[in-house]
C-alpha cells in the first residue's frame, strides 16, 4: 500500500545550520565590544556620546540590523515545514519576560533613558508578526519586505523624516517607529526601520528552502564550534554579559577613577548627539552653541546639568524654542 504524499513529507524540516549560529555567536561578541565602549562612557573614561557618534554608531547599528536578520532566518528554519506552536511560545514568552525585566530594571536604575523598547521588544514583537507572514503565500511575503524596503529608503534618503509625526513622540507609540522626536532611551528599537533586515531574512530564508541552499549551509559543518554553541544560548549571553561588563567597568573606575570631563564640553557633545538623530550636524552645531550661551547668561547651566532643573521647565523650553527659531 503506497502512503499518499503530504505537504509535511514533501517539505521536509530544514537542517540546523551550524554557520547560522556560529554568525550569531560572533555578532554576540561583537555586541559584547560595543556594550563595553558604552560601559567605559558611563563611567567616565571616554568622552560623553563617544558610543553613539561616528563609526561607533555604525557598528552598533550593524550589530543590531546582523541580529534581527539571523532573527528572520531562524524563525522560518524553525517553523517549516509548519509552525511549531509549542516551542514558539516558549520562546517568545522567555524574550517577553526578559523585555520586561530589562525595561524595569533600566526604569529604577537609569530613569532619565530606561529602555521602554529595545532590541529585545523589538524581536518579541517582530516574532509574532513574522509567524503570522509565514501563513502567506510568498509572493505576498515578498511585497511586504518590498514596501518596508521602500518605505525605510524613502524616509531615510529620498526625503528624510518622511513617515515621522510628532504624534508618534509618545512612549506608547514611539515603538512603532515613526517619532519625530522620540524620548530618550539607552537602547531604542523601533519596530521601523528595524523590521526590514528582519523581514529581509525572513524572505531570503522562504526563498532559499525553495532551493538547496540550506543543505549546502548544514553540509559546511562549524556547528561545534565555541561561537557556534554560544550562538544557540543568545538569549542567556544578552542577559548575562552586561552585568558583567558594567561590573567590571565600575571596578576599573573604582581603582582607577577617571579624569573629571569638562561640563562644557560634555554639554555640547550630548546636546549634538541627540539633535543629530534629527538634524543636520552643523544646524546642530549652532543650536547646540545657542542653548549652551543662553543657559550660561540665565544662570541655569550648573543647575539643569546637576538635573535641579528639568529639561521640561519653562525656561528651557523657551529657551530652546528661541534658539530654534534663531537663524542658523
Amino acid at each position: 500500500m503506497t502512503v499518499p504524499a503530504t505537504e509535511t513529507t514533501a517539505t521536509p524540516k530544514p537542517p540546523r545550520i551550524g554557520l547560522l549560529d556560529t554568525l550569531r555567536g560572533a555578532a554576540l561578541i561583537a555586541m559584547a565590544t560595543y556594550h563595553f565602549t558604552w560601559d567605559m562612557e558611563f563611567v567616565g573614561y571616554l568622552t560623553p556620546g563617544t558610543a553613539e557618534t561616528g563609526w561607533l554608531k555604525l557598528y552598533a547599528r550593524a550589530i543590531a540590523s546582523t541580529f534581527l536578520f539571523i532573527v528572520g532566518v531562524s524563525l522560518v528554519l524553525a517553523n517549516t515545514p509548519e509552525t511549531r506552536w509549542n516551542s514558539f511560545w516558549k520562546r517568545f514568552g522567555m524574550i517577553a519576560a526578559a523585555s520586561v525585566a530589562i525595561s524595569v530594571a533600566t526604569y529604577f536604575f537609569m530613569p532619565g533613558e530606561w529602555i521602554f523598547f529595545g532590541i529585545l521588544h523589538c524581536i518579541a514583537v517582530l516574532s509574532v508578526v513574522g509567524v503570522l507572514l509565514l501563513r502567506l503565500p510568498l509572493p505576498a511575503i515578498v511585497a511586504v519586505t518590498i514596501v518596508a524596503v521602500a518605505g525605510w529608503i524613502a524616509d531615510t534618503w529620498v526625503s528624510p523624516g518622511l513617515l515621522r509625526s510628532p504624534f508618534f513622540d509618545p512612549r506608547y507609540l514611539a515603538w512603532i517607529g515613526f517619532a519625530e522626536m522620540p524620548q530618550r532611551s539607552n537602547d531604542y528599537v523601533p519596530l521601523f526601520p528595524w523590521m526590514v533586515p528582519f523581514l529581509l531574512g525572513l524572505t531570503s530564508a522562504a526563498i532559499a528552502l525553495r532551493t538547496k541552499l540550506p543543505e549546502k549551509l548544514a553540509g559546511l559543518g562549524t556547528g561545534s564550534s565555541l561561537l557556534a554553541r554560544l550562538g544557540r544560548h543568545s538569549l542567556a549571553f544578552y542577559l548575562i554579559h552586561q552585568p558583567v561588563l558594567i561590573s567590571i567597568a565600575f571596578a576599573l573606575a573604582y581603582i582607577v577613577p577617571p579624569a573629571k570631563p569638562d561640563p562644557v564640553q560634555t554639554y555640547l557633545q550630548q546636546c549634538n548627539t541627540s539633535c543629530s538623530l534629527q538634524e543636520g550636524e552643523a544646524l546642530c552645531r549652532s543650536f547646540c552653541q545657542c542653548t549652551l550661551d543662553k543657559l550660561q547668561e540665565q544662570k541655569l547651566f550648573t543647575p539643569f546639568q546637576s538635573g535641579e532643573v528639568k529639561a521640561d521647565d519653562g525656561r528651557i523650553l523657551s529657551l530652546a524654542s528661541e534658539c530654534s527659531a534663531a537663524p542658523q
